[in-house]
């Protein structure tokens, strides 16, 4: 054993998580692009080492430092629910890369229709992928409901991208370099309800401030959904709304005439800068670990956690991301 303490209260996240600045400090390591290239072998030992922690064991040498390094990537890479190692692309330290690549090329190729369904369905495959892995919970989904899911929200993205696409024609070309923006934003609104489904209907897991299981609750989940929605669209707010105006000024540059080639790369990377902020500032925007009254879970619940907890007045939940 080492001589690191047993105390350090690795189930909850370094900085104070009822402050937004503690929020951001926290998920500036979650979404950490970089974490998506570290190996299997690396994930591995600090799964090992967090949970060997959790045990009271502790491997020699270990300083408070490499302690939490460990749990952010043991964090960035296993389900807080599950404890399953998640889906690569479904991390939300694949979020920039990922999604700067997408984005940016939604806000390059808008012009024709083909482009516009094309673009809409990936970045939905990708959002379908995403949702799923970063659910709230442990409950599988069924093949069934990920297959409705991923069809309803594609198919809104894309009817969604195509009207607006058809009201923008006559209107100013920086109108339409918006479209993306508000398919996004309505899909987002389909996508994650469809892709949770399954907690809307038989709820998610509620704890007390200890962790202890109380039981599972529908309203809760609406509560994470609504949360995650409105993070999501935030988060693509800067990248979507941003770039679109710098690029409209850019192309009516004599080098961007010159070099229409560079119109992807300057774009994805300015949505990439975007995104390096707007990603981990909009998770932070609610507490991973939200809480609700009692009052307002189903009477049920309520009532058998007031039998059997009398004094306790607020239960907490993952809201997923």
């Amino acid at each position: 054993s080492g001589d690191l303490p047993l105390n350090i209260n690795i189930k909850e996240p370094r900085w104070d998580q009822s402050t937004f600045m503690g929020r951001a400090q926290h998920f500036f390591m979650v979404t950490d692009p970089r974490n998506v290239l570290l190996s299997s072998e690396v994930l591995e030992d600090a799964r090992v080492t967090v949970e060997n922690y959790r045990l009271g064991v502790v491997k020699a040498g270990l300083t408070e430092d490499q302690l939490w390094r460990a749990k952010y990537i043991y964090d960035s890479a296993f389900h807080p629910d599950t404890g399953e190692k998640m889906l690569l692309v479904g991390r939300m330290s694949a979020q920039v890369p990922m999604n700067m690549t997408i984005t940016g090329c939604m806000l390059t190729f808008y012009r024709t229709t083909p482009a516009v369904v094309f673009w809409q369905w990936v970045n939905q495959s990708f959002n379908a992928i995403v949702n799923y892995t970063n659910r709230s919970g442990d409950a599988p989904l069924t093949v069934n409901q990920l297959g409705a899911a991923y069809v309803s929200a594609t198919t809104g993205a894309v009817v969604t991208a195509l009207g607006l696409k058809s009201m923008t024609k006559h209107l100013p070309a920086i109108i339409g370099r918006f479209v993306p923006f508000a398919a996004v934003a309505a899909a987002n609104c389909i996508n994650i309800p469809f892709m949770r489904q399954r907690e809307l209907k038989y709820g998610i897991p509620v704890t007390d401030a200890e962790g202890k299981r109380l039981g599972e609750s529908a309203k809760a989940a609406k509560q994470a959904i609504v949360q995650v929605v409105v993070s999501r669209i935030g988060m693509a707010i800067p990248a979507m709304a941003i770039p679109p105006v710098i690029m409209n000024a850019l192309e009516k540059k004599a080098f961007m005439k010159r070099f229409p080639v560079l119109n992807a790369p300057v774009q994805v990377g300015l949505v990439g800068f975007c995104l390096v902020f707007a990603t981990p500032l909009c998770c932070a925007l609610f507490p991973q670990k939200s809480s609700m009254k009692v009052s307002s879970l189903e009477p049920e619940l309520q009532e058998r956690i007031r039998q059997s907890n009398p004094n306790i007045t607020t239960v907490y939940f993952n809201k997923g991301l």
